[in-house]
């Protein structure tokens, strides 16, 4: 059985992220959709409230599981015998960044292995960023987060005072 890992913060899980893991959905036999913790970040949403809108993002696709990690992504793909990790881009920024961090765990881990995968045109522009602004202005999420994620992300961002 083939199993790939698709990390990140996902802060929030958008359709962007959908998207690549559907496609990573059709390539391997299991899907762990990594939501990683950097004690260094801020992040908007609790690690709870990501993981429950990338459950909620991903919850109609069998293959894929959603975990969280607070250690080494390196330490995480031997952990789980993953075969791959799976790293979307949508520009020439994010794909000299994951290739630099495909470098790094590479040289760290002999067997690590990255598979780029380059964001389908009608998603590329959208980014957890990109929701947070939205957030901010008050404007609708429905074309750039899952439908069944939009009222949990609106609630913990009002519960959280609009922060």
């Amino acid at each position: 059985m083939s199993l790939a890992i698709v990390p990140g913060s996902f802060d929030p899980m958008t359709l962007g992220h959908l998207e690549l893991v559907k496609t990573v959905a059709k390539r391997y036999d299991e899907v762990v959709v990594a939501i990683m913790v950097n004690r260094s970040k801020k992040y908007l949403f609790d690690l709870n409230t990501r993981v429950a809108i990338a459950e909620e993002t991903v919850k109609e696709l069998p293959n894929v599981r959603v975990i969280t990690e607070n250690g080494m992504l390196i330490d995480l793909f031997d952990r789980l015998g993953a075969d791959a990790v799976c790293k979307g881009w949508r520009n020439q920024r994010d794909y000299d960044y994951e290739l630099h961090m495909a470098d790094w765990n590479s040289s760290h881990n002999p067997r690590f292995r990255t598979e780029m995968i380059r964001a389908k045109k009608s998603v590329e522009h959208i980014s957890s960023t990109e929701v947070r602004r939205r957030l901010m202005a008050g404007e609708t999420l429905e074309d750039i987060v899952h439908p069944n994620a939009e009222h949990l992300i609106f609630a913990r961002f009002i519960e959280n005072g609009g922060k």
